[in-house]
């Protein structure tokens, strides 16, 4: 294992964590000297302005006071508020787990992508047509959306036409057009967790109140708890899975489909049908899907063409049967300019079966790469980590088996060149701190094991 150093563009944030912390062991209600600059940056060997930035920062939120001459003065026994915290670990997530020095066991890795088909169709379509006229669609091409249409519809009463679909240019621009058409700003939505930490924070930047609906082991809702959330909150939408639950790895059970549906439609809520992930399940797909059961007037389907294509086609879509005139009016008015031809080329992708043969590959690569992962962590974490294998997806969810905060033993695992996602990250209200996600890291078979056992004796030693 290699061992990493931190740079200096985040030095800063250690600093800023360890004064949190220095702070938060004071005696509660006293009011404390805090380190100078110079005590600060001889002790933990940064530099000066280092230093000062995280006081600025800390100072910013009103956590510490700079009395001039003096220096820095805290109230005792204040914690960091979880929303900091969480933020804190994002940034070191997604700037540690792209870097080439790090093992990254935290499933941020992208899947594999149809560039080299895609290019080849793009300039097929161009050499047929080297002046492409006319003007961008602000709802999609028109092409792409009769094939997405087509790929959602399953018989004559569960169909979906080429004016039902709409595409943004990513999953945060596609949120923000859908709540402006619904006038759902500010309305309170019922999520699953664990949940995707980047759509926690979509919803979150959208300015919606989001409430949390924990799932069981089996991924099943608490029926009685959803009923009485909806019965007691102003709930105007409720986010679930369409199929697999993601990053816990279970998949929506068709036995509460019924229930589901009745207790929406009792209460007038949105379905918003989380589509992101149905394409990586390992099991053949089901009869019916919870979009089938619901009132069609009020479903939302959303997915993205990334995870299916690739990072070169980010455009994330959604379906919307019951609410043309209101979304056309936003789509019309935001003026997305999605490229033509690259939408074209992704439409003839799906029309030639190519991203069905894509996807049946990348399955099968996923569900040995994952159960290989499974196998090595019974051998390895078994003592230490609660898990079960996946029914899809790219990592495992897991539970420490004793009352062991993931956050401390996240850093210590940077500080050791490793990269693991904090449970805490899959909720807004800071749950699942015993809780973390693991996925196969991008690289070789030999960094997989050495990893592991690097994991195993950081969770002894915790």
């Amino acid at each position: 294992m290699k061992r990493h150093t931190k740079t200096s563009e985040f030095a800063y944030q250690a600093v800023y964590r360890y004064l949190v912390e220095l702070i938060a062991q004071m005696p509660p209600g006293s009011y404390s000297k805090l380190p100078s600059l110079r005590d600060l940056a001889q002790r933990l060997k940064v530099s000066i302005s280092t230093v000062q930035y995280a006081y600025s920062l800390l100072e910013h939120e009103g956590r510490v006071q700079s009395v001039p001459k003096s220096g820095y003065f805290a109230k005792g026994g204040t914690q960091m508020p979880q929303a900091l915290y969480a933020e804190d670990m994002v940034q070191d997530l997604q700037q540690h787990a792209s870097s080439p020095q790090m093992l990254a066991f935290s499933g941020v890795q992208s899947l594999p992508s149809l560039e080299a088909s895609l290019l080849g169709v793009e300039r097929q379509l161009l050499r047929q047509n080297p002046r492409p006229g006319g003007c961008a669609h602000p709802c999609g091409d028109l092409e792409l959306r009769t094939a997405l249409a087509a790929r959602y519809t399953r018989s004559v009463q569960q169909y979906w036409n080429a004016e039902d679909v709409y595409l943004a240019l990513d999953l945060h621009s596609l949120f923000e057009t859908l709540l402006a058409a619904l006038e759902l700003h500010g309305c309170t939505i019922a999520v699953s967790t664990p949940c995707s930490w980047r759509l926690l924070r979509v919803l979150q930047a959208n300015g919606l109140r989001v409430i949390e609906l924990p799932l069981g082991n089996d991924g099943a809702l608490d029926l009685d708890r959803f009923a009485s959330v909806l019965k007691r909150e102003p709930v105007r939408m409720v986010m679930l899975a369409a199929r697999l639950n993601s990053p816990h790895g279970s998949l929506q059970p068709l036995a509460q489909h019924q229930a589901i549906a009745q207790l929406l439609s009792e209460h007038g809520v949105w379905l918003l049908e989380n589509d992101l992930e149905s394409e990586y399940c390992f099991a053949a797909t089901p009869q019916t899907l919870l979009r089938e059961s619901v009132d069609p007037q009020r479903l939302l389907v959303f997915s993205s063409l990334e995870r299916t294509v690739g990072a070169e086609a980010p455009y994330a879509y959604v379906l919307a049967r019951h609410c043309p005139r209101h979304l056309h009016r936003q789509f019309m008015a935001r003026g997305f300019r999605l490229p033509p031809l690259r939408q074209q080329a992704v439409a003839r992708l799906y029309a030639k079966g190519r991203i069905d043969v894509h996807l049946e590959h990348a399955r099968l690569r996923l569900q040995e790469r994952i159960s290989y992962l499974y196998r090595q962590m019974q051998v390895q974490l078994g003592p230490h980590l609660h898990f079960e294998m996946p029914e899809g997806g790219t990592t495992i969810w897991a539970q420490a088996h004793t009352a062991l905060d993931v956050r401390p033993l996240f850093h210590r695992m940077l500080d050791q060149g490793l990269v693991i996602a904090p449970g805490e990250l899959f909720s807004l209200q800071g749950d699942y701190r015993q809780h973390l996600r693991l996925g196969w890291p991008p690289s070789a078979h030999n960094d997989l094991q050495a990893g592991l056992s690097v994991l195993r004796e950081a969770l002894q030693l915790a």
